[in-house]
């Protein structure tokens, strides 16, 4: 089976898929809509990150696809739906790379307050401007996270660890850590807060949330952080607000056209602007960050293939299933209507088979039932359970030899 892997994933995804019979072709690049459509044949698992865009046109042409990775934090670069549609699994790594983005944020905060890249230019361009004028420390300064999930609460206990308070708003009823408080409104965060710090996801509803009308309600001389997502900010009016003084500093490691390869030109109205710090989307790229991604979801990918594993799919039923030690195991996707379980079971209970273990769930308009069962099942069995109009697709599965 074919594995393609675009965008530099890590060689540790490589590594792993091959040790488990994968023919892995590793590109350094995205490719785009028709490239894909014309790449895809054939491929059974296809890894990417966040600059590939999966649309229904591609799904269509990929007739052999089975699951695809994203490894990444983010899915919104996949048409989710019309992958559950046709039964493709999609995977991501929503934990492996939180601390690489929160240290890049705590690093932000203290570069921005201390306006140590007007300072660093300087110094290259040989001149000696020791001043503190517009330098600050952190300590006792006020965060406002929006978003308060696994990277804004990471990055509250440490913020709060360095002596910053913390305030949060998220939409979702969310625990506060350390001292952090909840803010019952965005603009409440915006009014109290000396530094603003995006972590949103990528849903459509949240495109455009931060535009001239926020920007204008954060406090005089704050400083704003967007390590989310580039279409979140509207960063024509972040550059008026920093071109006024309004604003006085901020940092972008996300934008809402972000270069396809490697040495592509960066094109942004946030260039050449005093203290705005810009970042080619690198908040999770550290050697630690994307080794542990490729290894989350290459491993996800693995036990999909081999084992039937949905768990921690973001599109088809979650099922984790222990791994098959004896025997053999049907996984069964199908659609989410009274009386499949039944029919499954009836099947089998005609054939004699000794169910050893059942693991089920559903989501949305699918289900999906994971069914291990002691002996061999015949090809006529399984045969009557695809010819079933409910069914999406069936997979069987033996245990590993032991000899």
């Amino acid at each position: 089976m074919k594995v393609l892997l675009l965008e530099n994933i890590h060689p540790v995804a490589v590594d792993n898929l091959e040790r488990a019979g994968f023919d892995v072709e590793l590109l350094s690049r995205s490719l785009s809509e028709d490239e894909l459509v014309e790449k895809l044949p054939g491929v059974t698992l296809l890894g990417i990150r966040s600059n590939t865009h999966i649309t229904p046109r591609v799904l269509d042409a990929a007739t052999d696809l089975k699951a695809i990775g994203c490894f990444c934090i983010g899915t919104n670069q996949v048409d989710l739906k019309a992958a559950a549609d046709r039964g493709i699994a999609v995977f991501n790594a929503p934990y492996s790379n939180t601390r690489s983005v929160v240290e890049l944020v705590i690093a932000e905060i203290i570069v921005l307050a201390r306006r140590l890249a007007e300072k660093n230019q300087r110094m290259h361009d040989g001149i000696w401007d020791k001043s503190a004028k517009g330098s600050h420390e952190v300590r006792g300064r006020t965060l406002g996270i929006v978003g308060y999930g696994n990277i804004g609460t990471q990055l509250s206990n440490l913020a709060e660890a360095m002596g910053m308070y913390v305030i949060f708003y998220d939409i979702a009823d969310r625990l506060a850590h350390g001292n952090a408080r909840r803010m019952h409104t965005l603009d409440e965060l915006l009014a109290e807060a000396d530094v603003v710090s995006l972590h949103v996801d990528g849903r459509p509803g949240n495109a455009g949330i931060f535009g001239a009308e926020q920007f204008a309600k954060m406090k005089p001389r704050s400083l704003f952080i967007n390590a989310s997502r580039g279409m979140v900010v509207d960063n024509e009016a972040l550059r008026e607000h920093v071109e006024s003084g309004h604003i006085a500093g901020a940092a972008l490691d996300v934008f809402p056209i972000e270069p396809k390869a490697q040495g592509d030109e960066f094109q942004s109205v946030l260039r050449g602007l005093d203290n705005v710090i810009l970042t080619p989307h690198v908040g999770g790229s550290t050697q630690e960050a994307q080794e542990e991604i490729g290894f989350f979801v290459s491993t996800k990918l693995k036990n999909f293939v081999h084992e039937g594993s949905t768990a921690l799919s973001v599109n088809l039923p979650a099922v984790q299933p222990p791994p098959l030690a004896e025997g053999a195991r049907i996984g069964y996707l199908h659609l989410n209507v009274p009386g499949v379980l039944a029919e499954v079971n009836n099947l089998l209970a005609a054939e004699g088979a000794n169910v050893s273990g059942q693991y089920l769930a559903t989501r949305g308009e699918q289900g999906y039932v994971v069914t291990d069962v002691a002996q061999h099942i015949s090809a006529e069995t399984l045969a009557k359970l695809e010819a079933s109009p409910h069914t999406m697709w069936l997979r069987s599965y033996t245990a590993p030899s032991t000899s």
